[in-house]
């Protein structure tokens, strides 16, 4: 299944790399590998997830506080934000 990511979502990831990797280096190389592995389980189950809206679903990451933010379509999932947790959701609904 293809992938497609809007412009905000691949600032976000490089940004929540940088972000992990500045204090601790090598900590974003390991938020990369959980986010290409939790993108593989959504490519296997692509509306295995919980809606957030009419077409975005969320899924979280195991070990970091972060969410892939999708929509599901017939061949392929557009990444549409990765945000933290705890952000307040008008800052990645839209």
């Amino acid at each position: 299944m293809k992938t497609l990511f809007l412009a905000k979502a691949t600032f976000e990831l490089y940004e929540t790399i940088d972000f992990y990797d500045y204090p601790s280096p090598g900590l974003g190389s390991a938020f990369l590998q959980e986010f290409k592995e939790t993108m593989e389980f959504i490519k296997l189950f692509p509306e295995g997830w919980q809606k957030t809206g009419l077409n975005t679903r969320k899924c979280l990451l195991k070990k970091f506080p972060y969410m892939i933010l999708y929509i599901a379509e017939k061949n392929r999932i557009i990444i549409t934000s990765i945000a933290h947790q705890h952000r307040h959701p008008r800052a990645y609904l839209s």
